[in-house]
């Protein structure tokens, strides 16, 4: 069913179903406030709403800060404006690897301001000619929000700039956060006004729209949603200062997919998730996914590339060769080193020139043959701090040409001013060496485009004077510190903040063998190619489709506030236990089973008093009382602990350590379900565990009768997890030949005698009863952790075989919604013991009517 949104822009003008095909026709006036949309009649908004889908294509709603468009105003007086596609924009560039059967919708602002009078109009216009749906921002809201909120917090923070000063990069101001959280909110509303969220995918781009996928998936619970970040993304002792640090982690991990641009962004992230929310990443088959509220995000790793045909048109225009001729005119007989850059704080120009110059007082020789050029294209942001690094800039570059320089020579050539892509295509086409020195960037493809450039094409062959059928050549030397670099095996990595070292890396590419240059070109000239944008957008689609297939299965519900916003996924059998359907069930039942788990069920997880209060006492007394009922409590403590706390409660059954040792109530003797011959596994498990408890400071041992756990909750989360990981690998190894087995658990690494878990005490409780002609017809088992996840595999097999009644109610409970075995949930541990409370009353009014013999079973300990 498509949305009613979607069929009032697309179809207004009908009642037929909306086929958004590529023929344009006349539509109605766009919304430009969220939620009004003007000049709809009753019919039209009906009918189109109700109509069935007739769109076979497949949909992407690509959203990024700006569309991919040029703005001019119409010249000779004339009022409004023209547009045309922006070729430079990625999000244009992109649609080239989604295929022609994907229909692209573009959601974004434009970069004028477009008067409110011309607003509907221009919405109108960019909708039916280019599929484009604008955001207009009112300026002073984008100002805060843009360069507010995204170029003086979040854009300075992800490059490492911390607001140690009110000069380095502006405290952080919590009405420029509001604007960010606006804008975005802006831009979810003009989303909704498009979408078909049942088969549409939607891309958002960037760090300026990281809070809008929460207003997306609280509108649209199963939408198919990937995110893309740009940007570096800093490491958790730089991001957890950011005060919104919680909601914005939140926000993003309400998408289904996340990208970035090399390993190291997405384990900085993966690390943040672990520390500040608690929420640990798996790999499987080569996919890294987060488990989050029962839906698992998926982490995307692959750096963009850039578009093939669009460089190589511009090689073949006229322009370009006549360009390249000028310059190799120019620069006869001297070698030129090429950076490209933009003006502003991260590139790294002053120390690329600060390079430069040293290269050139050890090397005098190199003194009149050897120029760089630094092309400095305009700051996208503004500031303070743009006008400092244009001003040492030139002051860099005039001592270097006044000490160095000589009639007829000058060693820096700045060219500060915009370039027509030709130009700079021109400039890579006669460098010896490109420069990418940038001290912190997310991306840059100046290197690829570098590459390709200096491939060439038989005209500019032909203009150098090349031989066209031979190997061609490059060499690059680029930062360690920006997204391209692991990519790029050939280049000469440098760290840009050592000047020596990047002066030896400049003199290196120079007096590299031709043959290994031309081999650094062809690895290099292979990887762009097979590379390119359009792989990159058809990869990331793959993954987005692949992590989106099971939304039809899942039932999905929101919970959280503003953005601490989530949605539950869970299975459709999954829902909430009624306190009123299981009071009815146990009432009309006679042979009852009841397994409790006590940590986090019967008593909040690690609070200050981990003993049994007076409520559950009472409760669980009340419960023991009826004689229709097995009551036991099965928890991972040890037997003293449970002999202590339960000590009031005389026939309530008891199971020890996850079901080694079992006790029927409180007369009989604590007793094995699993015989175990020797523990001298222990001789050789505690020195290994000891060992990593010396090396990992918050780490420590518990050791009880029948198992060794090795404890590192209050150890740093990463290096605990990492410390865990290779204590497993150690233990497993060890205890290869031992009847145990190592489990890993959260926060925990468990050694314990193998069969040894909940599930068996389920499982002998359920058999001794079947022996003695009383099957239950009433099993509740409640938990809350993974190990009491085999006690619900126990119980729900059970409902299939004979160990139960025919007509058996069975209610398998685990505590918050989240994925289980279980079939029931309740929401915390005052829900447990309300429904406890209720089911105890029952038994009490059942007792002043019916006065019978009690009833217990023993388990046999066999």
């Amino acid at each position: 069913m498509v949305s009613r949104s979607y069929s009032n822009l697309l179809d207004l003008t009908c009642g037929d179903s909306p086929t958004f095909g590529r023929g344009g026709r006349k539509l109605s006036r766009v919304a430009t406030v969220a939620g009004v949309l003007s000049e709809l009649d009753d019919e039209s908004r009906s009918n189109a709403s109700d109509a069935p889908s007739s769109v076979t294509q497949e949909r992407m709603i690509i959203v990024g800060n700006q569309l991919p468009l040029r703005a001019h105003r119409r010249k000779d007086g004339e009022e409004g404006w023209n547009f045309s596609w922006d070729e430079d924009s990625l999000l244009l560039q992109l649609k080239d690897g989604l295929g022609e059967d994907v229909e692209v919708i573009y959601v974004g602002s434009l970069k004028e301001e477009i008067d409110p009078s011309q607003q509907d109009d221009v919405a109108q216009t960019l909708l039916e000619t280019f599929k484009c749906v604008p955001a207009f921002i009112p300026p002073e809201l984008f100002s805060k929000f843009y360069h507010g909120f995204c170029k003086q917090h979040l854009w300075p923070l992800f490059h490492y700039m911390l607001p140690l000063s009110p000069d380095l990069g502006g405290r952080f101001d919590r009405s420029l956060w509001q604007a960010y959280v606006s804008v975005n909110k802006i831009f979810a509303d003009k989303v909704m006004e498009v979408i078909s969220p049942d088969d549409d995918f939607v891309w958002v781009h960037d760090y300026h729209l990281m809070a809008l996928p929460t207003f997306l998936r609280k509108r649209f619970n199963r939408v198919k949603l990937g995110f893309f970040l740009h940007s570096p993304f800093p490491s958790s002792e730089i991001y957890r200062t950011l005060p919104v640090r919680d909601e914005i982690l939140r926000a993003l991990l309400n998408s289904d997919l996340i990208g970035f641009h090399t390993f190291d962004y997405a384990r900085h992230f993966l690390s943040c998730c672990s520390r500040m929310l608690g929420i640990s990443y798996q790999s499987k088959r080569g996919y890294i996914g987060l488990e989050y509220y029962g839906r698992t995000v998926s982490i995307k790793i692959l750096p963009v590339g850039i578009h093939m045909g669009q460089l190589q048109s511009v090689l073949d225009l006229q322009e370009t060769v006549t360009r390249v001729a000028e310059l190799r005119d120019k620069f006869r007989g001297r070698t030129i080193l090429l950076g490209v850059d933009d003006m502003d704080i991260f590139k790294g120009i002053s120390l690329k020139l600060l390079a430069f110059e040293l290269l050139l007082t050890q090397h005098p020789e190199q003194r009149g043959k050897l120029v760089l050029v630094q092309i400095a294209n305009p700051a996208r942001g503004r500031g303070k701090d743009v006008q400092e690094v244009r001003a040492e800039t030139y002051a860099t570059v005039d001592r270097i040409n006044q000490k160095f320089g000589s009639t007829g020579y000058e060693p820096v050539i700045l060219v500060d001013k915009p370039l027509q892509f030709y130009e700079r295509i021109a400039y890579y086409a006669i460098a010896e060496c490109c420069l990418v020195t940038a001290v912190r960037d997310g991306m840059n493809l100046i290197p690829y485009e570098y590459v390709i450039c200096r491939q060439g094409t038989d005209k500019l062959d032909a203009t150098l004077g090349l031989n066209p059928t031979a190997p061609k050549k490059s060499m690059l030397v680029v930062s360690e510190f920006i997204g391209c670099s692991p990519s790029l095996s050939g280049a000469i990595r440098v760290n840009p903040w050592n000047i020596d070292a990047v002066a030896e890396a400049m003199d290196s590419a120079l007096v590299v063998s031709e043959a290994e240059k031309q081999m650094r070109h062809e690895k290099h000239y292979r990887y762009v190619c097979t590379h390119d944008v359009a792989y990159w957008a058809q990869s990331f689609l793959q993954d987005l489709e692949r992590a989106c297939r099971g939304h039809v299965k899942m039932r999905c519900w929101g919970i959280g506030f503003g953005l601490g916003f989530r949605v539950v996924a869970l299975d459709p059998t999954f829902r909430k236990l009624s306190v009123e359907h299981i009071v009815s069930a146990y009432k009309r039942t006679n042979n009852r089973a009841i397994l409790l788990d006590y940590d986090g069920t019967m008593t909040v997880r690690n609070s200050i008093s981990q003993g049994p209060n007076a409520e559950v006492i009472s409760n669980l007394n009340n419960l023991c009382r009826d004689p229709k009922n097995i009551v036991y409590i099965v928890s991972g403590k040890e037997t003293k602990t449970l002999t202590q706390w339960f000590s009031s409660c005389e026939t309530l059954g008891l199971a020890a350590e996850h079901g080694y040792f079992v006790r029927p109530n409180l007369d009989a003797k604590w007793e094995t379900c699993v015989a175990v011959g020797d523990f001298y596994w222990k001789q050789i498990a505690e020195p290994v565990m000891s060992l990593y408890t010396e090396t990992t400071d918050g780490s420590f041992i518990d050791s009880k009768e029948s198992t060794l756990v090795w404890n590192y909750q209050y150890a740093d989360p990463d290096f605990g997890s990492c410390q865990a990981k290779e204590l497993l690998d150690h233990l497993e190894s060890v205890l290869a030949n031992e009847p145990v087995t190592v489990k890993s658990g959260h926060d925990i690494v468990e050694v314990k005698p193998q069969g040894v878990n909940k599930g068996l005490v389920a499982v002998r409780l359920l058999e001794t009863m079947q022996q003695k002609g009383t099957p239950p017809d009433f099993v509740l088992c409640i938990g809350d952790d993974r190990s009491d996840e085999d006690m619900f595999e126990v119980i729900m097999s059970a409902v299939a075989s004979a160990s139960l009644s025919p007509v058996a109610e069975v209610f398998a409970c685990t505590v918050g919604q989240k994925p289980s075995k279980a079939k029931y949930y309740l929401d915390d541990t005052t829900e447990i013991l309300r429904m406890l409370q209720g089911l105890a009353s029952a038994s009490e009014h059942s007792a002043k009517h019916v006065s019978v013999s009690p009833q217990r079973v023993i388990i046999d300990s066999e």
